[in-house]
């Protein structure tokens, strides 16, 4: 099984966020260009969003359902990839001091990629890991840093005259 994990200098809640919003699928996962709510509520079981690869000028529209979530620490996902099959992929996060741990865990499940499964597909999945994420990592820290100077420009903005030291 394709098993990879990376620290984020996020909280696991921050991580979490980004994971529920159906809509920031495309940001962090590789080959996908947009994505958008099919059906359900995004992330509980049984909902789906629709995606699209863009290989060249054509352009693939698949979907991911939710098959397993537990808010706040996993999440297993079912991605179907046309005549390739479908691909099961579990993130599961971790709290890692105020860090999150986050492990994905990823193979192919049924159709042809289900069945030619092979040393060469784990050498692929890996590679679209290492690329994915970073992206998830940049995603979430990019949100925990806005985050943070927002809540300090909201703190300075309530500073009163008295406060800041001027009369």
């Amino acid at each position: 099984m394709a098993v990879r994990h990376r620290l984020i200098t996020a909280s696991p809640q921050t991580v979490w966020a980004v994971l529920a919003d159906g809509d920031r699928y495309a940001e962090w996962v590789v080959g996908t260009s947009d994505s958008t709510p099919l059906r359900g509520r995004w992330p509980d079981k049984g909902a789906a969003i629709t995606y699209e690869v863009r290989l060249g000028p054509a352009r693939l529209t698949n979907e991911t359902v939710v098959r397993r979530c537990e808010e706040g620490t996993a999440l297993e996902l079912e991605a179907h990839a046309g005549w390739l099959g479908t691909a099961r992929i579990a993130i599961e996060l971790r709290p890692w001091g105020e860090h999150c741990l986050v492990i994905v865990d990823e193979h192919p499940l049924r159709g042809v990629g289900g069945t030619l499964h092979t040393v060469g597909t784990e050498a692929l999945i890996q590679l679209r890991h290492r690329a994915m994420l970073p992206r998830l990592a940049k995603v979430c820290e990019g949100d925990a840093e806005r985050r943070e100077h927002g809540a300090e420009s909201h703190a300075g903005a309530n500073i009163g005259p008295a406060e800041s030291g001027h009369a």
